[in-house]
Parts: structure tokens; sequence; C-alpha cells
């Protein structure tokens, strides 16, 4: 272990669901800020987190914290990021990384002007069946390939004050979960070199479905679906010509898949067998990163987060979603 000491800002349901996997991994949890003096201290009373703080910025400027897990909303990400790498913190950031790709590149240069990791803590690429994924793409078990598609679809709250829905704070299908399967695509065949959306808006204008294709440097095709308002399979796929995989419900998150062959030969089964929800690995990964010297993540790295996020904004583009005052940081 390292010995990094993290600090949380913002007291949510995935700041509970990361602090929870940091203390299964053993990770030093020093410190918690919230908005609201109450709020971080119950968290720290939940977590037994030995300080806390009523503000942010009272969290930015402790000196026993070496690295900040940030979830607030994706529209704050960016200026609480930029505050903590100002006062020296490295920074692990909830997807999405921000709003767009010009806020992105402004995390990515302040970081590396200060000599500090910021990442995106895109924490399903860092999953142990992710790797073997990948290993298996690159040792070319799959041919050649040819497609890949994911899904991630979920019944959630038409409430049009949630985060979900409010276009104020950065609402829509495509940033909340279309960004799981686009980065997939993304991870497996590179950046696309055509980007083809078609959307549903919700009655604040945020997106509801979203559907993506892909062309890729390769030829090779991928296709997304992201919906916020019906529940589907939630797996995903990668067709090669030699074999396929098939990542089984729910994909994005520590499960198990099946390389199958042609002719419907099962070449490999992996299962996987971790506690929590599997968030400490990003986490590790961070620990790490920063351990050996490195300022950036070799699995995710921000120019391919920062790339991503363009990628985005042109699906935005398509569909025809913009922020309140995202102009200006344009």
């Amino acid at each position: 272990m390292t010995g990094l000491r993290w600090g949380i800002l913002a007291t949510g349901g995935i700041a509970h669901a990361f602090t929870h996997d940091l203390r299964t991994a053993g990770c030093t949890v020093t410190a918690v800020g919230s908005r609201r003096a109450e709020s971080a201290e119950r968290f720290a009373a939940e977590f037994r987190i030995p300080r806390w703080h009523g503000s942010y910025e009272e969290l930015a400027a402790d000196p026993e914290v070496d690295i900040v897990y940030v979830s607030t909303p994706h529209p704050m990400h960016a200026e609480n990021a930029m505050m903590l790498l100002e006062h020296g913190k490295h920074v692990l950031i909830e997807k999405p990384f921000t709003l767009n790709a010009a806020e992105a590149a402004a995390i990515r240069d302040l970081a590396r002007a200060r000599g500090l990791l910021a990442m995106e803590a895109m924490w399903t690429r860092y999953l142990p069946h992710m790797i073997r994924i990948r290993e298996l793409v690159a040792s070319g078990a799959l041919g050649e390939i040819r497609a890949v598609s994911a899904d991630h679809t979920q019944l959630l709250t038409s409430d049009p004050e949630h985060r979900l829905n409010a276009m104020d704070l950065g609402g829509g299908a495509l940033l909340d979960l279309g960004i799981y399967p686009i980065s997939f695509a993304w991870d497996i065949l590179g950046a696309p070199t055509s980007v083809v959306a078609s959307a549903r808006l919700g009655e604040t204008g945020a997106d509801t479905e979203v559907a993506t294709i892909f062309t890729h440097a390769s030829g090779a095709l991928s296709t997304t679906l992201s919906s916020s308002r019906a529940a589907g399979s939630n797996t995903a796929h990668i067709v090669g010509t030699l074999a396929r995989i098939d990542i089984d419900r729910v994909w994005y998150n520590a499960t198990s898949f099946r390389l199958t062959a042609p002719d419907g030969t099962v070449l490999e089964t992996y299962v996987s067998d971790i506690d929590g929800r599997g968030m400490q690995f990003e986490a590790l990964a961070a620990e790490r990163f920063i351990a050996d010297g490195l300022r950036d993540s070799d699995v995710l790295p921000l120019d391919e987060t920062v790339a991503i996020m363009g990628t985005l904004d042109e699906v935005r583009s398509q569909i025809g979603v913009t922020y309140p005052g995202e102009n200006h940081h344009a």
C-alpha cells in the first residue's frame, strides 16, 4: 500500500459506493468535504473518517489529503478539480470527466503543469474481466474485429428536478449512461472516424434515449444504445472473424463473459469474484501510478478522456443538446 490519503468531495450515492470499496481494499480515507457541515459529519461518522469539512475549499486546503475523489454532478467537475489541482491534490474525477472536451482539456493542462495525476473514474476499464478481455483482443484470439455493440439502459426517474433530467445539472442519458458503452467502443476499436447519432428528448430537453453508430479506423463498426426510461439487457458484444466475446448482464459491472468460436464452441469462460462494487480497482490503479511516478493512466490516458468528451460533444451536436452557460467554456 502506498499510504496515499484519500479525500472524498461530495457525499451522494456514488461517494458512498466508492468509499465502501476503498475500505474494502484497505485504502486510507482521511477526510470528506460537503457544502453542508452536517452532511460531511454524517458521512464521516458512517465510514469512520477522522476529518470532515463543511466546504469543498476546506477539503482542498487540508494538508492531510493527497488525492481526492470528485463525485459532484458533472457540471461542477471542472471547477472542483481545478481548485483541487491548484491546491496540489491528485484527482480521480467521476465519469463523465466534465461536461465537454474544452473543460476536460483545461483539467488535463493544469494537471500536467502541476505535475499531478488527474484521472477519469471510468471504473469499468479497471475491472478484472475487462483486463482479461483486452488481453484476448490483443492476443488475436478474436481475429479481425468487425463489430462492437453495447447498451446501457435503465428505468430511472422522470422527475424534471432530478439531475438526470435537469439541464443545468448536465442531465441526459448520454453523459450519465452512454459514456459507458461509448468509452467501451473506444477501448476496443480506438477513436471513431465517423459518428452518427439519433436521440429522443424528454420534457426538459434532456436526452432520454440515444443511439450511436461509429465507424473506426479499421473499418469496424460499433453501435451503442442508452436509455434512462427503460431497462434493457445491458450486455455487450465484440464480434471477430475467429471468435466473439459476449459480456453478460451487467456488462459494465464485475461480471462474466464467454469467448465463443463461430461454430458455437465455448473457448473460454470468465467469472468475476470480487468484493463490493469493484470501484476499488480504479483507486488502486491511481495509487500505483502515483507510487511509480506516473502522472497519467495507461488504461485510460487523459488525452483519450479528452477525445472521448469530444465524441460526446459531437453526439450532442447531432441530437441538439446543449447545457446552460456551456459556451463560456468553449
